[in-house]
């Protein structure tokens, strides 16, 4: 039996001032999701609430353009979460990540509160 991976942690960080935590996992609908979280004083300094969640929901079809893109055999989660990570990792991993599928003609979903 081949196991999968369905989710990686693309970055974390602690500090007293902050949480930063970012995921990439697929959910029962098979989308892609990249979610983060930022968490404590600095963000509440920067936008009055003590978290800020963010996410991006790629559908199924758009997930075959990513494994187009990074040459990986489609329906292989486990190395296009790799890849992923390899290519967008650090603080700026959402913000990349976003530009990469614009300049790619990535349909995706962007919601943060």
């Amino acid at each position: 039996m081949i196991h999968t991976m369905n989710s990686i942690t693309i970055y974390q960080f602690e500090s007293p001032e902050i949480k930063i935590s970012m995921q990439l996992y697929f959910n029962a609908k098979n989308q892609l999701i990249f979610e983060g979280t930022d968490i404590g004083k600095k963000v509440a300094k920067l936008t009055g609430d003590s978290d800020y969640e963010y996410f991006y929901t790629i559908e199924p079809t758009e997930v075959q353009k990513l494994t187009e893109l990074l040459q990986i055999n489609p329906g292989d989660r486990s190395a296009l979460l790799l890849a992923l990570k390899e290519k967008f990792h650090g603080n700026d991993a959402y913000s990349k990540f976003g530009e990469f599928m614009k300049s790619h003609q990535v349909l995706y979903s962007p919601y943060s509160w």
